[in-house]
């Protein structure tokens, strides 16, 4: 069978990266630009220097995945980039990229959905993992629990009502002094703490979130007390937002009767929801979670994605638009 060459682009948020992968599972180049220096003293990404600094980025980002793949662009088989969701402007800049190398290079453009592609990691780690199975998606700007019918067959059983999972973590860090990106530096703290103060939990009968109410219920006792144990607030705090996406991920294992779970998105990288989920193996289930440096945001999950979308048809044209605030559903 021919080897085929999806060029992915990824620029939703302050990585530029780009990547070429064969095949929807091999990765031959893996190129990411980051701008975490650039946006960590303003604690948070800034959307304008963040599109910037994207347009500055993306075209020698390229060149040099091209040249780490030693391959040429006529080597590729598809140009595929993220399309939404993500900020506006730094979408605009991967896609319009995206476009202009389909045209010049005739072609096929393929877009891909950032969530679709953070599932997809799991296919890079794991060459024997197939659909079905349920996704744990956990970011910045996403949380869900994912029924994966099908590589290009998505449902969606439950989704955060408010903060998304990496929101809160951000917000906890930033109002005790932790540095951004503060979803690793809470992880890390809390390796240092016990998990000793109650704090409140959001229960609904179906699969949804809400990470609003625990988010400010440490806000508010760190605000009451700033000498609190920092390192016990971050404990109490992580092992609270584990009983509610344990809670969760069993209702849709007793709704689908799936037994295979995989974790996806930047939070999936935390040490504590990972070997939370490991444990889940001990009750006979298969529990899969991206390499480290494939949980977040990067452009070979995107490019894996993208080959599913390729091959099963999918095929856009140069009206394709940046949606901010696209969901997840099945590509057909």
């Amino acid at each position: 069978m021919k080897a085929i060459y999806t060029l992915g682009i990824e620029t939703s948020c302050d990585e530029t990266s780009v990547a070429i992968v064969k095949n929807g599972r091999e990765i031959i180049s893996n190129v990411i630009d980051t701008q975490i220096p650039i946006h960590e003293k303003y604690g948070g990404v800034v959307p304008e220097i963040a599109s910037r600094n994207h347009i500055e980025a993306i075209s020698r980002v390229t060149k040099k995945a091209l040249v780490e793949a030693n391959l040429t662009l006529e080597q590729i088989d598809a140009v595929t980039p993220t399309y939404g969701p993500g900020l506006v402007g730094s979408l605009l800049v991967g896609l319009s990229y995206a476009k202009a190398l389909s045209f010049a290079m005739n072609k096929p453009l393929v877009g891909v959905n950032h969530i679709q592609g953070h599932i997809a990691a799991n296919y890079i780690t794991y060459k024997e993992l197939e659909p079905p199975f349920l996704c744990v998606m956990m970011s910045g700007g996403n949380t869900q629990i994912i029924h994966v019918k099908d590589y290009t067959e998505f449902e969606v059983l439950g989704k955060t009502r408010d903060d998304a999972i990496g929101e809160a973590f951000d917000k906890v860090a930033r109002v005790i002094g932790l540095k951004y990106p503060g979803g690793p530096k809470v992880d890390k703290l809390a390796q240092k703490g016990k998990p000793t103060i109650d704090l409140p939990k959001i229960h609904f009968e179906n699969m949804d979130f809400s990470f609003s109410g625990i988010k400010t219920a440490v806000i508010n006792l760190y605000h009451k007390n700033p000498e609190i144990n920092k390192a016990d607030l971050c404990a109490s705090f992580e092992k609270t937002i584990i009983e509610i996406l344990m809670e969760n991920i069993n209702k849709a294992i007793e709704l689908t009767r799936i037994k295979t779970v995989t974790l996806a998105g930047g939070v999936s990288a935390n040490c504590y929801i990972r070997k939370a989920f490991m444990n889940l193996q001990q009750e006979g289930l298969q529990i899969y979670m991206p390499d480290l440096k494939l949980c977040t945001d990067n452009a070979a999950m995107i490019a894996s994605a993208g080959y599913y979308n390729y091959i099963e048809g999918k095929r856009d044209t140069l009206a394709l638009n940046a949606i901010p605030n696209l969901k997840l559903s099945s590509v057909f």
